[in-house]
């Protein structure tokens, strides 16, 4: 019986987590010197991700081609603001996802996806990558939407990807001052 009260109240749980509204944010990543023409050929490769994506140690392919509406991506090894035992990598779950391109449109030099599958607690997750050029340089935008997640604030995925993209942006002017050499 025990076990059937601890089943409804997860779900019950689960249910309260649904039916809150979408969580919704927002990064930006300013890059002084490099054009969003320079930047985006990163952004473009979707298959790519764990070069620039901090903590990220696999991004594979799983369905499609890269950078073509519909391909999906399989995402492992990045830690979340809410992983226990940070420090201890012997007791850390495994973190993944599998992103499917939902739009991409290289004139604009933007793309969305969605997280289709995970163990990360993700339901109905879309996020929208844009590169903007700007007088000095360009900005990168990050804009996602995702159902609340069980164990998370929002602030915890605020700060989970605005400084990924912060990581992500000081590599990928890296990359670029090192092919300048």
């Amino acid at each position: 019986m025990e076990s059937a009260n601890i089943d409804h109240a997860t779900s019950h749980m689960n249910q309260k987590v649904q039916n809150q509204p979408k969580w919704q944010g927002q990064a930006c990543a300013d890059l002084a010197g490099p054009k969003a023409d320079q930047i985006w050929p990163f952004l473009e490769d979707f298959f790519g991700l764990a070069k620039w994506f901090p903590t990220l140690a696999t991004c594979t392919p799983v369905e499609g081609i890269s950078g073509q509406p519909g391909c999906i991506r399989y995402c492992a090894g990045f830690r979340t603001p809410v992983d226990r035992d940070i420090g201890n990598t012997e007791t850390t779950t495994l973190n993944w996802t599998k992103q499917k391109l939902l739009s991409i449109d290289p004139a604009a030099k933007i793309f969305s996806y969605s997280i289709v599958d995970g163990n990360v607690g993700f339901n109905s997750y879309v996020s929208t990558v844009q590169v903007m050029p700007k007088e000095d340089g360009c900005r990168i935008v990050w804009n996602y939407e995702v159902q609340p997640v069980d164990g998370w604030k929002p602030e915890d995925l605020d700060q989970f990807i605005g400084s990924g993209l912060w990581v992500m942006a000081e590599r990928m002017e890296g990359a670029l001052l090192g092919q300048a050499k």
